[in-house]
């Protein structure tokens, strides 16, 4: 699908901050509140606007541990890939999931009260599961940066 600069201007907006009005973006990308809400809405039914949520802090709701997890598999097959991949979806421990390339297979961004919950979800998820060669954790001491938004405009060198 091709974007044009409104577009660009209006999701690089909304991913940061979509609570604005349709009036204040309008303000902001030279468009009438109705043609931001037209915009928007085919953005949404062309599946570029995935979702629009709000995101809590783990450390708020008392979900104090983070851990990566790097999962490998002992054959690489699709049914196995398919079946996990189905697995991890229905695991709300499971914040975000990525099949990759390399020696891993997956890598989970996974969050827990503590570490004793962790080894229940690892339980869960390890131990049950006989396709599973190696499985690595790391814990995360300091979330440096998190966000989801997608940079809009050419990348620069920081």
């Amino acid at each position: 699908m091709q974007l044009d600069r409104i577009d660009a201007r209006l999701l690089d907006l909304v991913q940061r901050n979509n609570r604005l009005t349709s009036e204040e973006l309008g303000a902001k990308v030279g468009l009438s509140a109705s043609g931001v809400q037209r915009r928007l809405k085919r953005l949404r039914s062309q599946g570029v606007i995935e979702g629009d949520v709000s995101i809590v802090s783990p450390k708020a709701i008392g979900r104090s541990v983070s851990l990566l997890v790097l999962i490998s598999f002992e054959r690489d097959r699709t049914d196995i890939v398919d079946r996990f991949k189905q697995t991890i979806r229905k695991m709300p421990e499971v914040m975000s999931g990525f099949y990759v390339t390399g020696q891993t297979d997956f890598v989970l961004l996974v969050t827990a009260n503590d570490m004793e919950e962790y080894e229940q979800f690892t339980r869960c998820l390890v131990q049950e599961n006989p396709d599973i060669k190696r499985f690595e954790s790391m814990v995360v001491l300091d979330r440096v940066k998190a966000g989801f938004t997608v940079p809009m405009t050419s990348i620069a060198c920081w």
